[in-house]
């Protein structure tokens, strides 16, 4: 009988032990999507993080980083000066998420902030002829065909969020 009582005592305590992994287990979704701070409007007296110009006033796609934990964004005159500030590794480190325009819904004089998109998700047509604020800056699309149709329409090359470092964008500056 001591030996029945045994298997049945390891029985239960594993079931149990099988029942709270599973509780545990199922607090650990990925809720990053859900918490993640959403982009705020430009507003008219809004400036730049990075040479404090202010932004409304110049043409082109902007970008807003968040960093850690902050509620409030970062706010860019141009996707270059984005990318300028992000691609610092003090600050690439921080980064929570970033967004940018997509050009495709928003017009160039005067992007819509509706038109928002995840910076790391956007395509980026570089070397087109169209300015932003300070020289060249980085068209930003949520979808291929619309940027191949700039493409088409400005020159240029597509690349993706993780192509972009300092060298392209001293290169893109010249």
């Amino acid at each position: 009988m001591p030996r029945l009582l045994s298997f049945s005592l390891l029985r239960y305590s594993a079931l149990i032990g099988l029942m709270t992994a599973a509780l545990l287990l199922g607090g650990c979704q990925d809720t990053s999507q859900e918490t993640l701070a959403a982009p705020e409007p430009i507003a008219s007296g809004d400036s730049c993080h990075v040479c404090g110009m202010l932004i409304t006033s110049h043409p082109g796609p902007k970008g807003e980083a968040f960093l850690g934990n902050n509620a409030a964004p970062l706010k860019f005159c141009s996707t270059a000066e984005l990318f300028t500030f992000l691609k610092q590794p003090e600050n690439a480190a921080q980064l929570s998420h970033a967004y940018v325009h997509d050009v495709a819904r928003s017009a160039w004089e005067t992007p819509d902030d509706s038109a928002f998109i995840r910076a790391n998700e956007a395509l980026y047509v570089i070397g087109h002829d169209q300015r932003g604020s300070m020289g060249h800056t980085l068209a930003s699309f949520a979808q291929r065909e619309d940027a191949e149709a700039f493409m088409q329409r400005h020159g240029g090359n597509i690349i993706v969020f993780d192509d972009v470092d300092l060298e392209l964008l001293a290169r893109l500056g010249r």
